[in-house]
């Protein structure tokens, strides 16, 4: 009974965030663009499938600071804090027990490579924000890796259903190489927007420079409008 009425509480408050940002989620470019630059199928957005100077690869290139944290499950942490009413630390267990999505997305990479329709089980970031409840003064999240890596995104972009906290990928534990045990994907940006290795989401009241942004790549890094640098 304790575990059906900790699902409702997210459920509820996953339903008034969604209520919260549903307007400017449907008016961000990845959705709402009317020319948007690419090529190929619509994809389930309504946009070009291949986003401009994209190519699209069958591997799976490796790109990072240069170093792999090596952080076991038991040790593994999250801490989800800043402009939240709970803030919280949780452990494996209490990720796992989350619930738990698969979806299939495309992975854009700012560097030209796209690889498509790849399979990833997580937790929905919008899951770990209504667990901890974001105040109205929030506007943005600043996500920090164990590698030492920050990136920012913006709520209405942070919460779509298919930003995932993931820690399997074709049905396989998440490699470290490629940010295991868990990574952020955001299939609707440029994939920098994902931090690796992910160890905390802070919640800000205002835009904050991650690692690459303050190096002259893009805030906001729209796919569809080659938005790569500022």
């Amino acid at each position: 009974m304790e575990e059906v009425s900790k699902l409702d509480k997210i459920i509820d408050a996953r339903m008034k965030l969604k209520a919260r940002f549903e307007e400017k989620m449907k008016n961000t470019p990845s959705v709402a663009d009317d020319r948007p630059m690419g090529k190929g199928d619509i994809n389930r957005h309504g946009m070009p499938q291949l986003p401009v100077g994209q190519t699209i690869t069958q591997k799976w290139p490796v790109l990072d600071l240069g170093y792999h944290p090596d952080i076991s499950l038991d040790r593994w942490r999250l801490t989800v804090d800043g402009d939240v009413e709970n803030p919280v630390v949780l452990k494996w267990d209490d990720f796992m027990d989350l619930p738990q999505v698969e979806d299939t997305s495309d992975f854009h990479c700012v560097t030209t490579w796209s690889k498509m329709d790849m399979v990833w089980k997580g937790v929905r970031l919008m899951d770990i924000a209504a667990l901890v409840q974001p105040k109205e003064t929030a506007t943005h999240i600043m996500c920090y890796g164990y590698d030492t890596y920050t990136t920012n995104v913006s709520m209405e972009e942070a919460l779509k259903p298919d930003v995932l906290l993931a820690h399997t990928v074709y049905g396989e534990p998440l490699p470290k190489e490629h940010g295991g045990p868990v990574r952020m994907i955001t299939p609707q940006l440029y994939a920098w927007k994902g931090s690796k290795w992910i160890k905390r989401i802070q919640f800000l009241p205002k835009n904050k420079l991650g690692f690459w942004e303050e190096r002259g790549y893009s805030n906001t890094a729209y796919p569809w409008r080659n938005d790569r640098y500022s």
